[in-house]
């Protein structure tokens, strides 16, 4: 039992991060679940396995202070960081009230920057450890004036200067950027997406999966599935008024 790894995973209880704490229990993690909804952490922890939960609303600087001292704590290392916690949309930007705005950067942000800063050094110390950060396509191209969109591309860009200053240390660091994905994500942010095709849709395994896979390949900025990867190179290679012209018809759609 001792030589069991340990993950530890923000907003467990629905989603991809739902995805990413059954499928590491299932490959021999123990696990740290972070949430903010005790009910269905405790749910949680009665259907996995070596499973201890914090309970802790990632926006608010100081219910991160557990889960910072958690990731810090030399006797009980974490060897996998999966900061998944997130929310979307809060409306137009100009009609939002700025306590939600501000709310939502410091958990897609601020949250994200924190924990990773926290348990970065143990595992360079150890020679070995990763962190997946949970971005998004929509952190790849430019949105529709969306400090979700914002948050994303921050991440993105984190992750990446932050796996160029790791080489050589055995820490790892992964964006994974999906598309759509079949979660409560869109509803609990009040968007519709009837609009979107099936076709642009992924499943939560799904998504988990090519992410570990990638995250093991070495890889940095993860897309998964071939059709996302088509339309982000495509975003690249078409002039970028274009793709923000697509952006905002999208997203006056989508109300994202």
């Amino acid at each position: 039992m001792s030589g069991m790894p340990t993950a530890l995973v923000t907003g467990p209880t629905a989603g991809l991060g739902a995805a990413f704490a059954r499928r590491l229990a299932h490959d021999g993690y123990r696990l740290v679940l972070v949430a903010r909804d005790a009910e269905r952490l405790e749910a949680l922890r009665r259907e996995l396995p070596d499973v201890e939960v914090i309970v802790a609303d990632l926006s608010r600087p100081e219910q991160r202070v557990p889960v910072v001292q958690r990731l810090q704590d030399p006797e009980r290392p974490v060897d996998l960081l999966v900061n998944n916690a997130a929310v979307g949309g809060q409306g137009e930007f100009w009609s939002t009230p700025y306590a939600g705005l501000h709310d939502q950067l410091e958990l897609n942000l601020i949250a994200v920057m924190e924990l990773t800063h926290a348990v970065l050094p143990g595992m360079m110390q150890r020679g070995a450890g990763a962190v997946i950060n949970v971005a998004s396509v929509a952190g790849l191209t430019p949105g529709r004036g969306s400090t979700y969109t914002a948050s994303k591309a921050y991440v993105v860009a984190l992750s990446e200067g932050l796996s160029n200053s790791l080489q050589g240390t055995g820490v790892r660091v992964l964006a994974l950027c999906p598309g759509f994905v079949h979660t409560e994500f869109h509803a609990r942010a009040g968007i519709d997406m009837s609009w979107a095709p099936e076709l642009l849709w992924l499943y939560p395994d799904y998504v988990v999966d090519q992410g570990l896979k990638d995250l093991q390949r070495d890889i940095v900025v993860s897309i998964p599935s071939v059709r996302y990867k088509a339309l982000v190179t495509a975003s690249r290679l078409v002039p970028r008024s274009l793709t923000r012209f697509v952006a905002a018809r999208l997203g006056g759609r989508s109300r994202t």
